[in-house]
């Protein structure tokens, strides 16, 4: 049976289940349940334990974006710039490239109205700010790298973008239930066309 990585930030832990549920009897779903993937380093570093731990995985579906784009009301800046971000992405891709795994890659979901949320990781050290023009711009440059990287993008920007409150819930930052089982779907076919099983 195909191995399969789910690699994400809180986005990736509200469906991962459903995914999971999807593909029962199709694929072997991984994937950390107690910590998500925060930002680009944090994720490089979780991606090197999971494939201790589990690997190889025939392919690996990612997104990155809420974490490295979060920026304290005090600094006025992302996290991680646009450019670091772009050079991790390029890292995560070329890594994972070498273990001979396929890549889809997740563009980030959109906001509906600027704002603030506490991260989930129980650490309380983020309070991320965000809006739509940073996911807007952080998609762009993690588009543009997939496509000269020749990876599957998986738009779940525009999967949201059709539902008129993009699948938000009170925080405005994360989503409804009925939005994570509707990407869920939509990961799920996708990593079943790109592994070509029925």
């Amino acid at each position: 049976m195909k191995k399969v990585l789910l690699l994400g930030d809180s986005i990736r832990m509200g469906y991962d289940d459903y995914v999971k549920e999807l593909l029962e009897g199709k694929c072997e779903v991984y994937y950390d349940a107690a910590d998500n993937s925060r930002f680009t380093p944090y994720t490089l570093w979780q991606l090197i334990q999971m494939y201790n731990q589990y690997g190889p995985f025939d392919l690996v579906h990612w997104n990155n974006g809420y974490w490295d784009m979060s920026f304290d009301k005090t600094t006025h800046e992302p996290l991680i710039p646009v450019e670091e971000y772009a050079h991790y992405l390029r890292r995560i891709t070329r890594i994972l490239k070498n273990k001979g795994a396929k890549v889809v890659f997740a563009l980030t979901t959109p906001i509906l109205t600027s704002g603030s949320a506490a991260d989930n990781t129980g650490t309380g050290a983020l309070n991320i700010s965000f809006n739509d023009e940073l996911v807007q711009k952080y998609n762009s440059v993690a588009q543009m790298i997939m496509e000269e990287e020749r990876i599957t993008i998986n738009d779940l920007y525009s999967l949201c973008k059709q539902d008129k409150n993009y699948f938000k819930c009170e925080d405005m930052l994360h989503l409804t239930d009925d939005g994570y089982r509707t990407c869920a779907k939509q990961i799920s076919e996708v990593i079943l066309k790109e592994l070509d099983i029925k």
